[in-house]
């Protein structure tokens, strides 16, 4: 009867654990069907996956879970277990707090690591006596712990917080556990200070406090944790000279103290540590001099001790290092030449040395190490560049050799390097030339030359590394154009070419950057256009190009829109209203006509030239809009003299306008200047030929009727064939007449690679307010301020690019007969 009963004891408790497992799994999401072997119509889980039961009793001892990409939350199907030692739920994704494990008195291990749970940490799970093992690594709990959270700890032997949100103190009831071998309270957000009670925990192998918030001195105490392998206590904010019985620690193999601030000099004790092979002191504050017992210390793989105060050379004994693959002493102020000896150490992979005074030339040696990093920078280091071996070449990726003083040459082994990615030899004293082997390196990510004193050209496949972000060789003095294969960087962020003697037009292609955000040219001889499909660059976010020779219109869109005067300033003609001086627009070249290409007199277009002489008769034409513009000006004349009779004020203010117009007949201008001369641009043609041109015209005023088209004259809207000839077009060829009196300049000028339209000249300068400046300086002798703006603005509104906006011949005749008046001051400024 008694077994009958126990059987029916056991039978309840089996299904206990299978109702508690399947309730524990309806919480959850499977996305692989890991459990699908989870049945609640079996008898016992024991044959689940990932469940273990004692073979005895039958009930369940171990539910591991590991890395099954499980979702969900821990529910109360979990307090079933009650025999349950081992629960691993780690690397998965369970959120929600852990009440639910509140009342699993026989747990030993307990890792839920990895996860999204947060909330507190119930002070129940500290009482469990049975506690091996507890990692909560990886979530988001908060809170504070309870003074009192480790009372019943006596069995903890492994604790792991890190990676949390805790905050407040560190309960002084966690150095009661006595057998804890392994201790990392890391990445939370613990304060107060260090306090001795951690030299209690004799059996402690690994200490990591490293990123909280700890403050103060750590006292002397610590050789009392004789197994003690592991000390990281970076990323805190300790102070005060480092405890010097670190050193009689013997079993230390790892010490990270950095980010802290530590000061004064290393112990001497710490040369004992011979099975260190970890060792960080950077970013503190420690001085004196590099000590020389580092050669001692044999087992060393990583020493740092960057960003600190050491004077002091290398000594020689560092070449004792033979295991050292990472050599870190960058920012501190230490001198001299680097030890040859530091050739013997093998291993090395990374050497940091920047921002020493160290000098002396670079050792051979170390170019014949498989070193992946190097960085000399910002030192005093004379001579050329070691060629590097093959050795080399296959394993160095990041070289910045910067802020030295190096000459010679750059070798042009450099193309060799097969896994270069940083390539930096900025501000030295080469006087060379970009070596075109550099197109070789194809996981090249940053080039910086810049002003090391380089010469010659813009390789062109310096953009054949696909991979290339940061392109600087601005300071140097380069000369030739930017190659049109920049362009093929399509992984380019910033281009600078500041500050060199580089020439021509910047290159369309660059429009293919499509991931560029900083363009810098400014300081060159770059002339034309900007290319107006820059301002597609929709990532650009800033441009310079001052100080060069670039004319015309800004690209419309991008950061163009938004550019300040000093991106833009010192060039030789673009238009922008931020820049004061001359807008030159790079614009197709007007009609332009060749004298020996046509016949004289009355020959009609189709007689073709006798060819007995071998020269040709030539015609000449002249279109419809200037014959109507100078047959109104013939009328505008008239009105005028009417005008005069009736009002001797405005007579007088209009004199200059009438001497003006009288010139077109008597072919004759102040200052000797020749109003029919020089203003047909005649192609392959002499001066002598241009000049018995003139002299033809003022013989025979009917050639007025074969200068139609002279250039500037003719309104743009006739550039449609379609169009046909009407007053607009008469009143736009008035006003660059009137232009061409007042500011005795022609309407075309050309310089050697541009040419400038008076109109658009004249229309900038009233824009800036130097106006006047356009003003022929004839005109100004004999006719006031007063009496010449009127006039030039009336021309300015006469050559309107709309033709609507232009005024009829009937306005501008009133505009002149009321130009004596105060209203018509008002009238001029409403244009």
């Amino acid at each position: 009867m008694l077994s009958l009963i126990n059987g029916d004891i056991d039978s309840i408790q089996l299904n206990d654990d299978v109702l508690g497992l399947i309730v524990f799994k309806s919480d959850l999401n499977d996305p692989f069907s890991h459990l699908e072997s989870w049945n609640e119509d079996d008898n016992t889980p024991c044959s689940w996956s990932y469940v273990k039961c004692n073979p005895k009793t039958s009930r369940v001892t171990e539910l591991s879970l590991d890395g099954l990409a499980l979702t969900g939350k821990i529910n109360r199907g979990i307090q079933k277990l009650q025999r349950l030692k081992v629960l691993s739920l780690s690397n998965n994704n369970f959120t929600g707090n852990i009440n639910a494990l509140s009342t699993n008195n026989n747990l030993q291990k307990l890792d839920l690591s990895h996860n999204n749970l947060s909330g507190r940490i119930p002070l129940s799970l500290g009482s469990i006596s049975s506690l091996q093992h507890l990692d909560l690594t990886g979530n988001s709990f908060s809170g504070t712990l309870s003074d009192d959270f480790f009372n019943n700890c006596s069995s903890l032997r492994y604790l792991s917080l890190s990676h949390n949100h805790l905050e407040g103190q560190i309960p002084s009831t966690l150095f009661q556990c006595s057998v804890l071998n392994s201790l990392n309270l890391s990445r939370n957000r613990f304060s107060g200070s260090f306090v001795s009670g951690f030299w209690r925990l004799e059996r402690l192998r690994a200490l990591d406090l490293s990123f909280n918030s700890l403050s103060g001195s750590i006292p002397l105490g610590i050789l009392s944790l004789h197994n003690l392998k592991e000390l990281q206590l970076q990323r805190n904010q300790f102070s005060g000279s480092l405890p010097s019985d670190i050193g009689l620690c013997p079993h230390l193999n790892r010490v990270d103290l950095s980010f802290n601030l530590f000061s004064g000099e290393l112990p001497r004790t710490f040369q004992k540590l011979r099975s260190l092979n970890h060792f960080d002191l950077s970013k503190n504050s420690l001085s004196g001099d590099f000590p020389a017992w580092i050669g001692d210390m044999t087992g060393l793989v990583h020493l740092d001790f960057s960003s600190n105060e050491l004077t002091g050379k290398l000594p020689s004994l560092i070449g004792n290092l033979r295991s050292l693959k990472e050599l870190i002493l960058s920012e501190n102020k230490l001198s001299g030449e680097i030890p040859e000896s530091l050739e013997s150490c093998k291993e090395l992979m990374v050497v940091q040395l920047k921002g020493n005074g160290f000098s002396g030339s670079i050792p051979d040696g170390l170019f014949d190490l498989g070193l992946q990093e190097m960085d000399f920078s910002g030192n005093g280091f004379t001579g050329s560049i070691p060629r590097g071996s093959s050795r080399l070449f296959e394993s160095l990726k990041m070289l910045d050799l910067s802020r030295n003083n190096l000459t010679g040459s750059i070798p042009g082994e450099v193309g060799l390097f097969i896994h270069m990615r940083y390539l930096n030899l900025s501000w030295n004293h080469f006087n060379t030339r970009v070596p075109p082997e550099i197109e070789f390196l194809q996981n090249l990510t940053v080039l910086d030359l810049r002003n090391s004193a380089l010469i010659g050209s813009v390789p062109a496949d310096i953009c054949e590394s696909q991979s290339l972000q940061i392109l600087q060789l601005d300071g140097n003095s380069l000369t030739g154009s930017i190659p049109e294969g920049i362009g093929n960087c399509s992984s380019l962020k910033l281009l600078s070419l500041s500050h060199n003697n580089l020439t021509g037009p910047i290159p369309k292609s660059l429009s293919n950057l499509q991931d560029l955000k900083i363009l810098k040219l400014e300081a060159n001889k770059l002339s034309g256009e900007i290319p107006k499909e820059l301002g597609e660059l929709q990532n650009l976010l800033l441009v310079n190009v001052s100080f060069n020779r670039l004319i015309g219109r800004l690209p419309v869109g991008g950061v163009f829109q938004s550019l300040d005067q000093s991106a833009i300033q010192g060039n030789l003609g673009i238009c922008s209203p931020l820049l004061r001086g001359p807008c030159t627009l790079n614009v197709p070249k007007p009609l332009v006509i060749d004298p020996n290409s046509y016949g004289h007199g009355n020959n009609m277009p189709g007689n073709r030239a006798s060819s007995g002489s071998g020269k040709f008769h030539h015609r000449m034409f002249l279109s419809v809009s200037v014959i109507v513009a100078i047959s109104a000006a013939i009328l505008i004349f008239s009105g005028v003299i009417i005008i005069t009779l009736l009002n001797a004020s405005v007579r007088r203010r209009l004199a200059f306008v009438d001497n003006a117009l009288e010139s077109i007949f008597s072919g004759s201008s102040k200052s000797g200047r020749s109003l029919m001369m020089g203003k047909l641009v005649l192609l392959n043609s002499r001066t002598s030929r241009s000049s018995s041109s003139s002299q033809e015209f003022e013989r025979n005023p009917d050639s007025l009727l074969n200068k139609a088209s002279r250039i500037g004259y003719v309104a743009p809207e006739l550039e449609c064939q379609n169009l046909r000839v009407n007053e607009k077009c008469d009143v736009y060829g008035f006003g660059v007449l009137i232009l061409e009196l007042v500011t005795g300049r022609r309407p075309v000028e050309y310089g050697e690679d541009s040419f400038v339209i008076l109109s658009d000249h004249v229309r900038v300068m009233l824009e800036q307010g130097n106006v006047l400046e356009c003003i022929d300086p004839v005109m100004e002798e004999q006719y006031s301020e007063d009496e010449v703006l009127p006039v030039l603005k009336l021309a300015l509104v006469c050559t309107s690019q709309i033709p609507s906006n232009r005024p009829t011949m009937a306005e501008i005749v009133q505009i002149l007969q009321v130009i004596n008046s105060p209203v018509p001051h008002r009238i001029m400024d409403s244009f």
